[in-house]
């Protein structure tokens, strides 16, 4: 982060929109906005969001897994491969 650039009060983004967002685009650091001294907003290009939301996602499922294996909500690969074997034996059989 470089704390002169990535640091802006919110008069200064208003005054240099356009300059602001070529630069997150360029850089793809965000730019944290300041209303009276104290953070309010984050400004980000398009690109880091997504891969923000899809990393967030992520997580969520391996938190969710990991809640499922504490709470003793699994199978074994063995018996989830039989199961599934069986499964496509009764589509094929139908």
């Amino acid at each position: 982060m470089n704390i002169k650039e990535d640091i802006r009060p919110i008069s200064y983004i208003k005054a240099n929109a356009a300059e602001m967002l070529e630069q997150v685009n360029e850089t793809h650091r965000p730019v944290y906005v300041t209303q009276n001294g104290v953070a309010k907003a984050v400004l980000l290009d398009t690109e880091s969001y997504e891969k923000m939301k899809k990393a967030i996602g992520l997580l969520r499922l391996l938190a969710q897994g990991e809640q499922d294996i504490s709470e003793g909500r699994f199978v074994s690969q063995d018996d989830f491969f039989t199961e599934l074997d069986r499964d496509f034996d009764k589509i094929s059989n139908d």
